[in-house]
């Protein structure tokens, strides 16, 4: 049997090409949008993809398995649990093979065994893959979202992303039950899952790719507990706030995701294209690094740089019905940018303008910058309270300590919150280092925030000089 994982970073997920080399077989796992690394992996090990499916309805990326499928001429097999509210629409008509728990099926000679297992979302499979040219037992699980290295799948996202209200209670209590049963396999069994650190689907995971259920058994706080209602308390206590687009992730996922197909280069535009494609009402993001955005760039534009975080915050505060325009200092990352857009269903890119030059404005015209503050100067103007100071940290990260008479509203949130926003001084904007509030200072100026200026280093700056912090 070959198993081979595949890590997108920016997204923290896990997706798998699980092959029997005997016969050639091959099924793909959770399949994101980029479907060539696992056609290209497959050929590699002489083996084509017959099988596709996926461990549940996801919330944080689009699924590629229904293209996927289409292009490998694979069977698709999805989950027939969870109730009628989150059924796969389009598995009828994509001829899709449907599971339920207790189901088993062959990639050649391996055995893929089908639990359900209820607690992240309703209709969430678990699979057993059992070698059975070497062996009558299975040697792991693909647990999902269900178990992760030393935690386990968030229950409230039904009711906090997708707003199917009441829902958090019940999956918890689905969730605990889930674990009971699961924890009854052998300890050697190993656990291949589906998201690491840095994912929003739970609140501690592990950076290990792997781990064995002995070993979460022993560690994960998760399994210690026995009590289901000190179990729910848990689970539900200190999730992090999912972002906005996951809703939008779950009904694209349920509803069946739009089949990309090859797609040309870019359009390169001008920097007059640009700013008409503003005018227009397009969405154009900047996708520089901050200093060069700062520097220099076409008022209206918001800047999210290509980064590891830069799918977090597209997913935050990009619009899904707009079209969308990049900024970009070279041609290639443009092309990457698209890409990690398409992961989470931002397909509307219409194009890309290059702008080579640190600091350069990007269309005909005086360029927008935004200006940088230093420590002590900031210092000063809170004793002359000369400014408004705006903290986009989350809220856990503000109460656990911030600059003195500053405001807080979550990056995240900040385009629905505008209208909190205080106007009548100059707004100093920071987080803990300066990347949260380099995108927040953008936004506030694409919005009409006229005088708003960046604390460089943030609060890691203010504290490293031991200024005091208000509690």
């Amino acid at each position: 049997m070959l198993l081979k994982l595949f890590y997108d970073q920016t997204l923290a997920q896990a997706s798998y090409l699980i092959g029997c080399p005997a016969t050639g077989e091959a099924i793909v796992v959770d399949a994101n949008r980029d479907l060539q690394q696992y056609l290209d992996a497959a050929a590699a090990a002489s083996l084509r993809v017959t099988r596709v499916t996926e461990t549940h309805i996801h919330a944080d990326y689009v699924s590629g398995s229904r293209e996927l499928a289409k292009r490998a001429g694979a069977m698709l097999l999805l989950s027939a649990e969870g109730g009628d509210d989150w059924q796969y629409r389009f598995a009828r008509e994509d001829g899709a093979t449907l599971l339920r728990g207790g189901d088993t099926f062959m990639v050649g000679n391996v055995r893929v065994g089908v639990i359900h297992t209820p607690g992240h979302t309703p209709e969430h499979l678990t699979f057993l893959i059992t070698d059975t040219a070497a062996a009558s037992e299975p040697m792991g699980a693909l647990t999902g979202d269900f178990i992760f290295v030393g935690d386990v799948g968030r229950p409230d996202l039904l009711e906090r992303a997708a707003k199917v209200e009441g829902t958090m209670q019940g999956a918890a209590r689905a969730l605990f039950k889930s674990l009971r049963a699961f924890s009854a396999l052998p300890d050697y069994l190993q656990i291949w899952p589906g998201h690491g650190a840095g994912s929003a689907c739970g609140k501690s995971l592990g950076a290990v790719p792997q781990t064995t259920l002995g070993y979460e058994r022993r560690f994960n706080w998760a399994f210690a507990i026995d009590d289901e209602h000190e179990f729910v308390r848990q689970v539900l206590a200190g999730q992090p706030e999912p972002p906005t687009y996951f809703a939008q992730m779950k009904r694209i996922n349920r509803d069946g995701p739009a089949l990309l197909g090859e797609r040309g280069e870019l359009s390169e535009m001008s920097a007059d294209d640009a700013r008409a494609a503003l005018t227009r009402g397009d969405f154009v993001i900047d996708i520089r690094p901050a200093a060069s955005f700062a520097t220099g760039h076409l008022p209206g534009t918001v800047n999210i740089p290509l980064n590891k975080a830069f799918t977090t915050w597209a997913g935050w505060l990009v619009p899904y019905d707009r079209d969308l325009v990049l900024v970009a200092g070279q041609r290639e990352s443009s092309e990457q940018a698209r890409r990690k857009l398409a992961l989470i269903g931002l397909d509307r890119v219409r194009g890309v303008s290059v702008a080579p030059g640190e600091g350069e404005p990007a269309a005909d015209g005086k360029p927008a910058t935004i200006a940088q503050v230093e420590i002590p100067e900031l210092r000063d103007q809170i004793k002359r309270d000369a400014v408004t100071v705006l903290d986009v940290r989350t809220p856990a990260e503000y109460r656990a300590g911030h600059l003195p008479g500053a405001y807080n509203i979550p990056l995240g949130e900040l385009p629905s919150r505008m209208a909190e926003v205080p106007r009548d001084k100059p707004l100093v904007v920071h987080c803990q280092g300066g990347g949260r509030a380099a995108i927040a200072a953008s936004v506030l100026q694409a919005r009409g925030v006229g005088d708003v200026r960046n604390l460089s280093g943030g609060i890691a700056e203010w504290e490293r000089g031991g200024l005091p912090l208000e509690r």
